[in-house]
């Protein structure tokens, strides 16, 4: 088995139902979809038990990182990522992961590009992925958790599960826990996965902002200090990245509108800005 999803989920319906094809269509690679499901009363357990493109796990969990943590204990596939009931998969994208492993064997860790979209599926930015380092982490978070990838070994031998006593910032400290552990960290520049800002993601709600205090009264004093050179260095980043440099493009995803059937748009006019978020 080359990959093992996790999706945890909770009165998501609508959303995984989008989900789940944009895993189930990948080409070229072995996948098992594991859906850890919260006994979720919108009507999900009225369908999911019965889809067979996923193993179906209706349990109570102590949260989405607790049920992340379920499903990757569960899990046969050599790689491993977590993926959310409003995020996707573009076409041929595990495939390319999948490649890039294979290609560079030394990697535990492996963090791609997504697409940013709106609740109707219509582009919003693209967000490229940049190496993850301690110093840069505290002040801007470049990666998006539907795009980060890891060796199921590495995840097991270094204990790279999730911290439950966070509810909605747990994914801050699951990349310092990497950087901290010595996990061999390597960008893909291949676009693999889709956002949905739905408006009700979990990072915008306030014990998200309640977590984040608590998170920044950890920060280290020589980071603290540092801010605006961190914040200089991470736009420099995002430059030599090539994020302000991109061609125009197309993606296929599975819409509202078209949650049976992949929808091709195509991107004109790219760009790295996401409106209304941190750059």
């Amino acid at each position: 088995m080359n990959f093992t999803i996790v999706t945890p989920s909770f009165r998501n319906s609508n959303w995984l139902k989008m989900c789940i094809p944009s895993v189930a269509d990948q080409e070229g690679v072995s996948v098992e979809h594991i859906v850890q499901d919260s006994c979720s009363d919108d009507g999900t357990q009225d369908w999911l038990p019965y889809d067979n493109r996923v193993q179906a796990f209706i349990e109570k969990d102590k949260g989405m990182y607790d049920a992340v943590n379920r499903g990757w204990r569960r899990a046969k596939g050599d790689i491993v990522a977590y993926l959310n009931c409003d995020e996707q998969y573009l076409p041929g994208g595990l495939k390319k992961v999948y490649d890039h492993f294979h290609a560079h064997p030394e990697a535990e860790a492996v963090f791609a590009h997504t697409v940013v979209v709106d609740p109707q599926g219509n582009y919003i930015c693209h967000r490229n992925s940049l190496l993850p380092r301690e110093g840069h982490l505290w002040w801007r978070f470049p990666n998006l958790t539907c795009a980060i990838f890891l060796r199921r070994s590495a995840l097991e031998k270094r204990n790279l599960y999730f911290d439950t006593q966070w509810r909605d910032i747990g994914d801050f400290f699951w990349v310092l826990d990497m950087i901290h552990k010595g996990v061999h960290r390597s960008v893909l520049n291949f676009r693999t996965s889709v956002f949905y800002e739905t408006g009700d993601n979990m990072n915008l709600k306030p014990n998200a902002a309640r977590e984040a205090k608590i998170r920044d009264s950890k920060m280290p004093g020589w980071v603290r200090n540092s801010r605006l050179l961190f914040l200089m260095v991470h736009r420099m980043r995002m430059v030599l990245n090539g994020a302000f440099f991109v061609s125009p493009y197309h993606i296929e995803i599975y819409t509202p509108a078209s949650p049976d059937k992949r929808v091709r748009q195509h991107i004109s006019k790219p760009t790295p800005i996401w409106a209304g978020r941190q750059g």
